[in-house]
């Protein structure tokens, strides 16, 4: 729905900046390095801060060619990463960080057309790196996401390359444009374009627990949940959250699992209870490889070099 004001309010709190609008208030938070707080029609879609990711669970394959053993600093990177600095910029102006006691000095009537949000994220790696991203949030209520990650000579190749979402509940279904089924970058031929549903958060069935339900060329995905974690709303309607492509199609996942819980479980009955949404938003993924099932490495073309700089773009709207 419009932001029929035409204007974001801008409220700067000592740890947070938020901004509202009729149907929306978003706050981003200076201490937990991320939004925390994406309230939309009165449902709120986050439990915790999205944060770059950048390990998939290990398939039978990258057991096989021993490629955690080599790339396994990611999945440190990919639990633990600081964020290093923030920066605000008001209708395209930067401002000085607006945390206490800097936030002081405003009135709290203040307005803006668009407000850019930027974090810049160090890994634990050895050698580090950096990632960016940008959220640049429109008096509509639409926020569009940057994601760089910035290549480091010395670094291992990358499993993925994306930012992660965790919503408060299971999504009932998604709808999505892209390629048919489980899809990969070495594993895409068989895959026809459309307009697909899912219904709930399907886990394929490997034997093993691993990385799944990759879904490569997406143009737009579309999440929908009902449940909310406020008992106050006995009767909560199902309402949805489109993630929408910029200038290139990306890939993505959307589970009831982060990529450690699928790569802790060595059957599917240790996986827990599904109490979240788990949105893998994905700029590179690795192929899966296969050629011979145990021991060959995935095909060049088809690795993620972690020394080159990688970004994608994307849009969130209600």
């Amino acid at each position: 729905m419009a932001n029929t004001n035409k204007r974001l309010a801008v409220i700067f709190g000592d740890v947070t900046l938020g901004l509202k609008g009729p149907d929306f208030h978003y706050l981003f938070s200076y201490q937990t390095g991320g939004p925390e707080s994406l309230r939309i029609q009165g449902k709120e879609w986050l439990y915790r801060s999205p944060k770059p990711t950048f390990w998939r669970a290990t398939t039978d394959n990258d057991r096989g060619n021993q490629f955690p053993l080599k790339s396994g600093m990611w999945l440190a990177a990919d639990q633990f990463i600081a964020c290093q600095s923030i920066t605000v910029a008001i209708d395209g102006q930067t401002i000085p960080l607006p945390i206490a006691p800097e936030n002081n000095r405003y009135s709290g009537q203040e307005t803006a057309q668009e407000v850019t949000v930027t974090y810049t994220y160090q890994t634990i790696t050895t050698p580090q790196t950096t990632v960016g991203v940008s959220y640049t949030i429109q008096a509509s209520g639409k926020i569009r996401v940057a994601v760089t990650y910035h290549g480091q000579a010395g670094l291992p190749s990358l499993p993925v390359f994306g930012l992660r979402f965790v919503m408060p509940t299971p999504a009932t279904r998604f709808i999505y444009q892209g390629l048919s089924g489980e899809t990969y970058p070495d594993r895409m031929a068989g895959g026809i374009a459309g307009e697909y549903e899912v219904t709930g958060l399907p886990v394929t069935p490997y034997l093993v627990p691993q990385d799944c339900g990759v879904h490569m060329a997406t143009d737009w995905v579309t999440i929908y949940r009902q449940a909310v974690l406020d008992n106050r709303l006995r009767e909560p309607v199902e309402t949805g959250l489109k993630f929408k492509m910029v200038d290139q199609p990306f890939a993505f996942s959307c589970l009831p699992y982060t990529a450690e819980e699928l790569e802790n479980a060595t059957h599917h009955s240790e996986l827990p209870a599904p109490h979240r949404t788990v949105l893998s938003l994905l700029g590179a993924v690795r192929g899966v490889g296969g050629i011979d099932s145990w021991g060959s490495d995935v095909e060049a073309a088809y690795q993620i070099d972690a020394t080159q700089d990688h970004h994608f773009e994307f849009e969130i709207s209600f």
